[in-house]
Order: C-alpha cells, then sequence, then structure tokens
C-alpha cells in the first residue's frame, strides 16, 4: 500500500478528475486536481507531487507548455493523457520530458499499473544508485540526475526518462537490451509493435551524449536484438 504520495491530476474534465480521484485515492495515494495550468501553477507553489497526470487539451496553457515548463526545475514523473489517435500528440510530449502517456479513452486500472510504475522507478533510482557514474568523457550526477560533459565540465539537466532509461544503460554496460526490457524498466510493460516512444527517448538520449543518431558509438543498434552501450563505466560514492 503506497505510503499517502501526492498525485496531482489536472485535466478539464469534471468526470475524469473525479474518476481518478475516486480510484487513486481508494489506492492509497493522496490526490489534488486541477481544472487548468493556473491552478496546477497554483498548486506547485504549495505541495510537490509524487506523480503528475496530465491532460494535453485543456483551454488555457495545453499540458505541453506545462510539461515543458515543469521540466525546467523538477524531475517528477509526468503522465500524459491524449485523446489523439494518432503518435503525434505522444512523441510530442515524450519529446518535452513526459515520462509516459496514455490514450483516451483510458483504463483506470491501467491508469493505476502505470503510476505504480513510475513511482516505484522513481524510488528505485534514487535509493540504489551511487552518486556518480563515468564513462567515456561523460559524468552522470544520480542526485540531482544531470549529466556532465568532462571535456568542457558543462552540466546538462536530464528528464526523468533520459535519467532512467541512461541509468538503465549504464547499469548494463555491454549487455544488449532489448525493447521490451527498456519498456518494462520505464513504464512496467512490454513494448506495443507500432509503439514510438522508445525510439524518440533513444534519439534524445544519444543527442544529448552528442551520438550521431546514422553512426553511433556510444549506444548502439543491434538490428533485430536491441541496443547496447559500448563504454567501460566507472562508480564513485
Amino acid at each position: 500500500m503506497p505510503s499517502q504520495k501526492l498525485i496531482f491530476v489536472v485535466d478539464d474534465d469534471q468526470d475524469i478528475r473525479e474518476l481518478l480521484q475516486e480510484y487513486l485515492s481508494k489506492a492509497g495515494y493522496q490526490v489534488i486536481t486541477a481544472a487548468n495550468g493556473d491552478e496546477m501553477k497554483l498548486l506547485m507553489k504549495h505541495h510537490k507531487p509524487a506523480l503528475i497526470v496530465l491532460d494535453i487539451m485543456m483551454p488555457g496553457e495545453d499540458g505541453f507548455t506545462l510539461c515543458r515548463q515543469v521540466r525546467h526545475y523538477s524531475h517528477v514523473p509526468i503522465i500524459m493523457l491524449t485523446a489523439a489517435s494518432d503518435e503525434t500528440d505522444k512523441i510530442i510530449g515524450l519529446e518535452l520530458g513526459a515520462d509516459d502517456y496514455m490514450a483516451k479513452p483510458f483504463s483506470p486500472r491501467e491508469l493505476l499499473a502505470r503510476v505504480k510504475a513510475q513511482l516505484r522507478r522513481s524510488q528505485f533510482s534514487t535509493d540504489t544508485a551511487p552518486r556518480y557514474y563515468s564513462f567515456q568523457g561523460w559524468k552522470l550526477d544520480t542526485q540531482s540526475r544531470r549529466l556532465q560533459d568532462l571535456n568542457n565540465l558543462k552540466w546538462t539537466e536530464l528528464s526523468g526518462s533520459e535519467y532512467l532509461l541512461l541509468l538503465l544503460f549504464i547499469e548494463n554496460p555491454s549487455k544488449i537490451l532489448t525493447r521490451d526490457e527498456i519498456s518494462e524498466y520505464l513504464r512496467g510493460r512490454e513494448s506495443l509493435p507500432t509503439e514510438r516512444g522508445i525510439d524518440v527517448l533513444l534519439s534524445r538520449l544519444r543527442q544529448r551524449l552528442g551520438d550521431n543518431a546514422k553512426s553511433p558509438q556510444l549506444i548502439k543498434t543491434i538490428r533485430g536484438s536491441g541496443y547496447v552501450l559500448v563504454a567501460d563505466v566507472e562508480q564513485e560514492n
């Protein structure tokens, strides 16, 4: 049973807010709802949520804008809700730093499973990782979730999903990771055949690492098998 972790549900649909508040509360979470971006920003000034369920299509500032703003100062897991039938909204959300997404209409039970998966991964990565990892000219700070280029000493902020994906590779150097293993680690489920979220996330992480997408040398694609980090990794507490 969760220890009253706080979840924000941000959606302009009152029925969805009430449904998720009741369902997540029964699962043991503390839930606060907001109908728009202004209400969410006010809540963020007074509370520190463990996770945000964020609708994309809202009056005023939409979910994309709010997600981008949150990522400037917080690594809180974000699950986005989209009414779009194609992958476009999902891909944009992931590029802006969202950790997962669900299409409307959705099953509250499946949403709960994804909430648990995100909270579990967020807590696990905080509790178990050493303070620093170094690999091939890069240094990862697991407390601040920042990545440092050791050549110019510049620090880069990582989104929650970027950090978790990099941590997965760093903790499994030279091991080929399948798409299903990556999706299971990030979202608690296997990757769907048509899902492009993993591709988007890998592309974004490679950009962070300056790894050429056409001929990557750090995170290589093993055709038909998966992906592998080709680097020696050192730990430092």
